[in-house]
């Protein structure tokens, strides 16, 4: 039994060991260059300290934490005093690699002591933090404020609020669950903001078609009033940017197909033929008409859609509540035909609202074909709502190209979901 025990610390500090070459390499490879002898830490350094950690925590087995404690109060004074001094000689103020080092020490006494996923994974993930410092701070450098508070006001919203709100039905019917009807609106602003990040890190570079590919998950009626104005600027991209805008909404059938089955999976099965059939056939006729174009993407766009705004997420809560209240009362006082009324109409606006409610009320309230068939209705009021911006917003030529795929669209999706 001891000789088993032995053989598995042996391995748990080998383990260590090998944590402390892992970041050494990342470590030794940036500072590759510099003269023997002038390097406080290079890859022996870290895979000595990463074993050293491993000791240590062999050593707190035996002695208790305090033991651990000393060694690693000891081991910190001393690559304190040593980089202190290298700051002297060089002036370099960085820290980051007194963190790693002491970084290293723990992650090692965390192998030793059979946490080695734990240790493993921090490693690994330390190892690409150091590893990218540039492209970190390109992307840094690239953050404007409003972006930077939306990303703060997106982890109030979700790591904050979310987890404090009840978790029981209020109101009439009892339709009103304060933390379902939050943890939507946090799932929309989350899926809204990664197409928006996603958007900016491609670059208007990337062209026309992969702004309206992101800018779909995001909002595709913003792109596509945004592409309709640009057009009255730029009449000789017409094609082009009827193209991007029939990406955007076929992009919003997957959305809304994601969304959908996140709230309610077994809506995946019965959704899917009616989005895949109105996702393929914009998405076609966007292809035809990126082909036939005569018109080559523009060198920038412009202001796209701020990601996340506190008094936005506050309105779209607001809204989805008087959608969820509207549902019920639909079911409740005119059955069926009220709900696919009130879908006919929440599209109009935005169909993430009714979208949420309807997938929501299909795991216990409605049947799924009801459901379906109103998330159906909606996407198509929604879409038809976007071919008539195109229409009467954009450059002439553009809505003619934009409306007949987004009616044929609607169209077929209502056909597939119609129940016979």
């Amino acid at each position: 039994m001891n000789e088993f025990a032995d053989a598995k610390q042996i391995v748990l500090l080998g383990i260590a060991l090998a944590i402390g070459l892992l970041i050494g390499v990342e470590r030794g490879w940036r500072s590759r260059k510099e003269k023997e002898g002038t390097r406080i830490a290079g890859l022996r350094t870290y895979g000595l300290t990463g074993l050293l950690g491993g000791g240590a925590g062999v050593l707190s087995q035996y002695l208790g934490m305090s033991a651990f404690g000393f060694v690693f109060l000891g081991f910190t004074a001393a690559v304190t005093v040593a980089y202190a001094m290298r700051q002297r000689v060089n002036g370099d103020a960085s820290i980051t690699s007194l963190i790693t080092m002491l970084l290293t020490f723990i992650l090692g006494a965390l192998a030793a002591l059979d946490h080695v996923n734990l240790a493993a994974s921090a490693a690994v993930v330390t190892a690409i933090l150091l590893r990218y410092k540039d492209v970190l701070h390109g992307w840094l450098k690239k953050l404007e404020e409003h972006e930077l508070r939306a990303a703060l006001q997106l982890l109030l919203i979700s790591i904050v609020l979310l987890p404090v709100l009840p978790d029981r039905g209020y109101g009439p019917w009892q339709a009103l669950n304060p933390y379902e009807i939050w943890w939507m609106v946090v799932l929309i602003a989350g899926i809204s903001f990664i197409g928006y990040f996603t958007m900016k890190i491609a670059g208007p570079g990337k062209g026309v078609i992969l702004t309206a590919l992101t800018a779909g998950m995001a909002s595709s009626t913003a792109l596509t009033l945004h592409f309709s104005r640009l057009s009255q600027k730029q009449p000789e991209m017409k094609s082009l940017l009827a193209a991007g805008i029939l990406v955007a909404c076929g992009t919003m059938f997957l959305r809304i197909q994601l969304i959908s089955s996140l709230i309610n999976p077994a809506l995946f099965n019965a959704l899917i033929l009616p989005m895949m059939v109105m996702t393929l056939l914009t998405l076609f006729s966007a292809v035809v008409i990126w082909h036939k174009r005569a018109d080559h993407p523009p060198s920038e766009l412009t202001h796209l859609i701020n990601p996340l705004e506190l008094k936005s997420a506050l309105f779209f809560g607001a809204l989805l509540v008087l959608v969820i209240l509207l549902g019920k009362g639909a079911i409740h006082f005119f059955g069926d035909a009220g709900l696919y009324l009130l879908a006919a109409v929440s599209g109009i606006a935005d169909v993430d609202p009714i979208n949420l409610t309807l997938s929501r009320m299909s795991i216990a309230d409605l049947s799924l074909d009801v459901a379906v068939l109103g998330i159906v209705i909606a996407s198509a009021s929604n879409t038809l709502v976007k071919a008539m911006l195109a229409l009467f917003v954009g450059a002439q030529g553009l809505g003619v190209r934009v409306l007949l795929p987004l009616l044929i669209a609607a169209v077929a999706g209502l056909a597939t979901a119609w129940p016979m």
